[in-house]
């Protein structure tokens, strides 16, 4: 008989402040998904950052791209407040999963953890309608619109891609679609490789901007 043993996440949490720090460590210490790392040594690979930051000034920005870009982490940024400036700079940086301070509880955090590892987006309902809406301005003040975008999506991806903007799950994705799960990942897997996307929600913002969604 073969057992399947359940991997741990393994997590990194960064704040800004000790007691943030302190809080984060405890919540999710007790959660048996995750193994908590020290922020000090070099990250395992699959590693999920949680950042913790009040307000993205360029201190918390510069933090969140050095994990993404520079130590591979996939991040969860938890903060109270972002503004229109600089939501598509956190999704563009790389950043799929945000939660409002206000909701991290410890089973809140854990599920934006896992949607993280997964490579999943996990965006509140209310920031993906601000970015839906920031990135149709821009399409509306941009010169010279044209009717064929550069970078081409096939129907299937632009069918997912509108199903990802609305928040669906993968396995939620394929019973909308009739297909199977591997079938939605390897959609994602391969627009996001093609057209260099570090993830999902920057696939969202990539076909809201050229105008597929």
């Amino acid at each position: 008989m073969v057992v399947h043993v359940r991997t741990r996440v393994p997590v990194v949490v960064h704040a800004s402040d000790p007691l943030s720090h302190a809080g984060a460590v405890s919540q999710l210490r007790a959660q048996p998904e995750v193994e908590l790392v020290d922020d000090a040594s070099a990250p395992p690979a699959g590693t999920v950052a949680v950042l913790l930051a009040e307000k993205l000034d360029d201190t918390a920005l510069a933090r969140l791209r050095r994990l993404v870009r520079n130590d591979g982490a996939r991040a969860v940024l938890v903060t109270e407040l972002i503004r229109e400036a600089e939501l598509l700079q956190v999704i563009e940086c790389g950043v799929g999963t945000i939660v409002w301070r206000r909701e991290a509880t410890a089973n809140r955090l854990l599920k934006a953890i896992l949607a993280a590892s997964r490579g999943d987006g996990d965006l509140p309902s209310d920031l993906l309608g601000r970015l839906i809406t920031q990135i149709g301005s821009m399409q509306r003040s941009a010169a010279g619109p044209s009717d064929v975008p550069a970078s081409g999506l096939t129907a299937r991806e632009v069918d997912v891609l509108r199903l990802v903007a609305e928040g669906l799950g993968t396995g939620e994705i394929a019973g909308k679609l009739s297909y199977s799960e591997r079938t939605v990942k390897n959609v994602m897997h391969g627009l996001t490789t093609r057209l260099h996307l570090r993830n999902r929600a920057h696939a969202v913002a990539f076909a809201l901007r050229e105008g597929y969604i």
